[in-house]
């Protein structure tokens, strides 16, 4: 699976943004939107799943993940992503090639402005103790425009997202785990994308 594709990549990022602001009346997610808010990134080993209920395969992919509250980041295999917010750069390594293209939240699915739509009316909040200290944070609608019908997201007692699984109107399942994951100092650095200097350089913006 190529990591650039935006129904699965983005999940990742927009399901952060979803929750902070969403549950900001919860005491552990207050924590969890304040880290953000004060610059911190969140790394993590990630395995990605996504279950396609019409066919019935299923796609994976592996790699590590930073999330920061305006940009992310995500290396697996051979290829590299970063989002700022603005601009999408992907650097494959086995074709030494970047593409730059400008982030376009109206063309991503799981763009933040879509998922947070209707958000405070539609959707139920609970939470409940997961063992272990763990809590899972449970949001259910029954809105039809809504992009998920249900996602269960679980942190430990260190407010460190341990996964997130989201269910769709076509039964479809995407599941994410953590792993190893932790709040940094964004430095200014962990958000730079490295390529050698004679990699191939396409950008779309023009």
């Amino acid at each position: 699976m190529r990591i650039y594709n935006k129904k699965i990549v983005s999940l990742l990022f927009v399901l952060f943004l979803f929750s902070t602001q969403m549950l900001a009346q919860h005491p552990a997610f207050d924590q969890l939107k304040t880290r953000f808010q004060e610059g911190m990134v969140f790394s993590a080993g990630f395995s990605h799943t996504y279950y396609d209920s019409y066919t019935g395969e299923t796609a994976t992919s592996n790699g590590k993940i930073w999330i920061g509250e305006q940009s992310y980041k995500l290396k697996s295999d051979d290829q590299e992503l970063v989002v700022d917010g603005l601009t999408s750069k992907v650097y494959d390594e086995k074709r030494n090639r970047l593409i730059i293209s400008d982030y376009s939240e109206d063309d991503d699915d799981f763009a933040p402005s879509r998922m947070l739509q209707g958000v405070d009316s539609t959707y139920t909040v609970s939470e409940k103790q997961a063992g272990k200290g763990n809590t899972t944070i449970v949001l259910e609608t029954e809105d039809d425009f809504a992009l998920f019908v249900r996602v269960e997201i679980v942190i430990d007692s260190n407010i460190n997202p341990i996964s997130i699984v989201a269910y769709d109107f076509s039964e479809n399942v995407i599941t994410t785990r953590f792993q190893n994951g932790k709040f940094l100092n964004n430095k200014g650095q962990l958000f730079l994308l490295k390529y050698p200097k004679d990699a191939e350089i396409v950008d779309t913006r023009y």
